[in-house]
């Protein structure tokens, strides 16, 4: 089979978390509409860049340098996801980006400021990953936080060779500044459940605040 392909995933292997994201994700099990697509932004960190630091992993949070780790400043989320295409299958091996802006509504960018005190060293800002075999993956990072002119949001990029790319963005459902949100207001209705996220309370070991189990489904 080639290893490219999408795979339907028809037994029970799947993991807990797999399983709950997909079938709970309103994106999937209600209305099977595919990530809207929406723009890198001003802030996307290019690959030039990020060839110079080398702490870019799944745990945006924590941020290792000079022999030491630093920890990011916010209310820690755990963002649990599942890859799928509008018709249900899940697919492994994408390659999955987020980047965000911090606690300070600093991205890490060469655009902005490093000088000390300026951002939180604690942030990575940008984290990748791979979906496995179940089209699950795993982040940790920060419940994002405005800044001027946008509301609350995390930037997702996919890469597969089954559907080639896609960018769209990550919104608090229910969160007040996303009806003044330009982009948001971009978004027609119908396709605006696949972006939400629904915000749960962590379990109280898991040393986060927040949990978020989402679907993200990509053109079949």
């Amino acid at each position: 089979m080639d290893p490219h392909r999408r795979r339907l995933v028809l037994t029970g292997a799947a993991s807990a978390a797999a399983v709950a994201a997909f079938i709970a994700s309103p994106a999937l099990a209600s209305t099977r509409r595919a990530l809207a697509p929406m723009t890198d932004g001003p802030f996307y960190p290019s690959r030039a860049w990020r060839e110079h630091w080398s702490d870019w992993d799944a745990d945006l949070t924590a941020v290792q340098h000079d022999g030491r780790t630093r920890v990011a400043r916010g209310e820690h989320l755990g963002l649990e996801a599942v890859v799928a295409d509008t018709q249900g299958r899940l697919i492994d091996g994408a390659e999955v980006e987020i980047w965000q802006c911090d606690v300070m509504a600093v991205y890490r960018h060469p655009r902005e400021s490093a000088a000390p005190g300026r951002f939180d060293a604690g942030f990575q800002g940008f984290g990748a990953t791979r979906s496995d075999r179940l089209g699950a993956l795993r982040f940790r990072t920060i419940r994002p936080v405005p800044y001027p002119g946008r509301t609350p949001h995390i930037h997702v990029k996919l890469r597969h060779a089954s559907f080639g790319e896609v960018t769209s963005q990550l919104f608090i459902a229910g969160d007040p500044g996303n009806a003044r949100d330009f982009l948001w207001r971009q978004v027609a209705p119908q396709d605006r459940p696949a972006l939400e996220m629904a915000l749960q309370p962590a379990p109280a070991d898991s040393g986060l605040r927040w949990l978020v189990r989402q679907t993200l489904a990509v053109p079949a």
